[in-house]
């Protein structure tokens, strides 16, 4: 069995194929997704799973340069915005309207689907090479 942080399969292959500056979303259970991007749904009911526990998880395990959310989650939804900064550390974030957010989906590898139900719960991250 599997012993690091993602167990299922789609979400770790997604994490594996990742390459420099690719990019991957992780959505509240709202998000429209595009009919052509990769859709991993995690979702089983609403809250279930969380953002911040799905965020968590992959960030254990992918190397991320830049996260990228939407400016109304710093009004909107300040208790979830402030954990997701705690939660990338030291990432560099970019902000950006959440209908800006949106239009990028289509360059996204895949766009994982949880059962958050907090607005604008929602993040692109942006992939980067760990040389060590």
């Amino acid at each position: 069995m599997k012993k690091s942080a993602v167990l299922n399969d789609q979400l770790s292959l997604l994490i594996s194929q990742l390459g420099h500056t690719d990019t991957m979303a992780i959505a509240d259970c709202g998000l429209p997704i595009p009919e052509a991007t990769k859709r991993i749904d995690l979702s089983v009911t609403f809250g279930i799973p969380s953002f911040l526990s799905v965020l968590r998880t992959v960030l254990s395990d992918l190397s991320v340069e830049q996260a990228i959310l939407a400016e109304e989650m710093k009004t909107v939804s300040p208790g979830l915005w402030e954990e997701t900064k705690k939660a990338l550390g030291t990432t560099p974030i970019q902000y950006v309207s959440h209908e800006e957010l949106k239009k990028m989906l289509p360059s996204c590898k895949g766009v994982v689907r949880t059962g958050e139900c907090t607005s604008f719960a929602n993040i692109i991250l942006v992939s980067t090479v760990k040389f060590s």
